[in-house]
């Protein structure tokens, strides 16, 4: 089942757009249908052949936001399953209950593809805090 996105900006629907249809935010190319709330300018990717969004809508400073909290953050799980000849999901999945408990917010909650602008400068600084002492 698909899950309805709200727009985080003015609170209107998203529309579910693909390839080729008019607001479509990647023009040039087919990155996979995108609930998108036009006006905003905010959208959010797929999980791959699904329509379930990989997050919630973001306009680009938000998805700034989001890109650099994945560069701080996706090396230290990656050191993990490296060091630990863990699996990707294994080390995910522990790198998102140690960014929990850092940000103090429930773990079936921390997901940098959920969080705001304030969420998201908050796990690149644990992260870099953390990369620093590795």
């Amino acid at each position: 089942m698909v899950e309805l996105k709200t727009c985080r900006y003015c609170l209107r629907p998203a529309q579910l757009l693909k390839h080729g249809e008019s607001g479509y935010p990647y023009p040039h190319k087919d990155y996979g249908p995108t609930w998108t709330c036009v006006p905003c300018k905010a959208w959010v990717g797929c999980h791959p052949g699904t329509e379930n969004a990989l997050g919630g809508l973001a306009n680009a400073e938000l998805r700034a936001a989001k890109m650099a909290a994945h560069a701080a953050f996706d090396p230290l799980w990656r050191a993990k399953m490296a060091r630990d000849g863990c699996s990707k999901s294994h080390a995910r999945k522990s790198g998102y209950r140690w960014l929990s408990q850092q940000l103090g917010i429930p773990y079936k909650k921390t997901h940098i593809g959920q969080f705001d602008l304030d969420e998201c400068q908050r796990v690149i600084e644990v992260c870099n805090k953390r990369g620093k002492q590795q």
